[in-house]
């Protein structure tokens, strides 16, 4: 099996101690500047892609270093536009075709043409529509809790009901406080820190289109017609999800994570970890 080198750095940037190299990628799409903040680490065999879910960053999955379970696996990660280290030079592009050309960019960047894919959340629904459109490249794919179906929209949908004339200031804190009183696992965690981790103006666009694509973009076929092995994880708060059983007849694994909601990495890191670890030895096995 090649090894892939993951951690020749462009800009003399030098690993760290736990073998990971942290650059920014400069790039343009669509006549948009962006400066995309990757981390990454070299391995034997196809890389995984983790791509973050919306109001979270690439360091969701920085602690894969410290898991034997995902010992050896090359690793891309990177902040989506306007989030994390992330810059993007005019938010109104930001939309799911966009951000799924970004992914795209990336791997071109680090010359990969074949990947594993794990994405959570609006990751989840960058990494089905980038299946989608490179079906041949996609070794596997973990989709944690990312949009297939409207009643997904939980988040992403109060964008709509949302006065415009406020001001993306004015949805993020009321996004924000609305989500720290919410009871279920991991929510606190998240709205404490979302300020800190996505632009208010990369809101509104990213909202706005991740809405359109689960009402109206066929995303549960397109799921259940990919030839990849396939795996959906989610918190055991959303056991009753009801498109469960149909994807599970399509051949996709269900893994549902104990003790957590959306965000299994927040709640129930371990339990994560060691489901992904465990798909991703059964498919390079066969």
């Amino acid at each position: 099996m090649t090894k892939r080198d993951l951690t020749s750095a462009a800009n003399g940037t030098r690993p760290s101690a736990i073998n990971l190299i942290w650059e920014q990628l400069p790039l343009v799409i669509d006549n948009t500047e962006l400066s995309i903040s990757t981390v990454r680490r070299s391995g034997a065999g196809d890389p995984v892609l983790f791509l973050h879910g919306f109001g979270s960053t690439k360091e969701d999955y920085t602690d894969v270093v410290l898991y034997d379970a995902m010992a050896g696996h090359p690793i891309i990660a990177y902040d989506a536009p306007g989030s994390g280290a992330s810059t993007v030079s005019d938010y109104s592009a930001i939309c799911m075709p966009f951000l799924v050309a970004v992914a795209e960019a990336v791997l071109e960047a680090h010359g990969v043409s074949s990947f594993h894919l794990v994405g959570h959340s609006m990751g989840g629904l960058t990494g089905l529509l980038l299946a989608r459109r490179n079906p041949g490249a996609v070794r596997s794919f973990v989709n944690i809790k990312g949009n297939l179906a409207p009643e997904d929209c939980f988040l992403s949908r109060q964008i709509l009901d949302f006065p415009a004339d406020e001001g993306p200031d004015a949805f993020v804190a009321a996004f924000v406080e609305r989500t720290r009183r919410s009871p279920d696992y991991g929510n606190g965690v998240y709205a404490a820190a979302f300020r800190a981790k996505v632009r208010p103006g990369a809101v509104k666009p990213t909202f706005e289109s991740m809405v359109d694509y689960t009402d109206n973009g066929g995303l549960l076929e397109s799921f259940e017609s990919l030839s990849c092995p396939r795996m959906f994880m989610f918190g055991v708060s959303y056991n009753g999800l009801s498109y469960l059983p149909r994807i599970a007849e399509a051949g996709v694994q269900l893994a549902e994570i104990p003790e957590s909601g959306h965000f299994v990495m927040y709640s129930n890191p371990m339990a994560m970890w060691r489901r992904i670890g465990m798909f991703l030895a059964e498919v390079v096995k066969e």
